[in-house]
């Protein structure tokens, strides 16, 4: 399926660092994130990630990009405020990084 140049430029999508990161209880595959995304307060994004990570605070002070104009959801009774970008098929994951470290908020292009 083909979208218009239009419509990926709707795509709001910046580095973020993440700040915390949280173990969202009942729930094998959630994480709640805390992440600097260059805006006044921290936004909160919640991931089903945590299966990808044997210590899930390994991702404390990674940077990895986000979509942050996605409608907010609440997830397990929290609101998510983003999405995390990620690659993976069938058991394979991983994150996405910037080759170097760049200024939170930073927009990919």
């Amino acid at each position: 399926m083909s979208i218009s140049y239009e419509d990926f430029a709707k795509l709001d999508i910046r580095i973020g660092t993440i700040l915390a990161v949280e173990l969202v209880e009942g729930a094998d595959r959630l994480l709640k994130l805390s992440v600097d995304l260059g805006e006044e307060q921290p936004r909160q994004i919640i991931s089903g990630i945590r299966e990808s990570f044997a210590d899930p605070q390994e991702l404390a002070g990674k940077q990895c990009p986000f979509l942050i104009n996605l409608e907010p959801r609440t997830i397990r009774g929290f609101e998510s405020q983003g999405m995390i970008l990620a690659g993976g098929e069938g058991d394979l994951f991983t994150l996405l990084h910037p080759a170097i470290v760049v200024p939170p908020g930073t927009q990919i292009h």
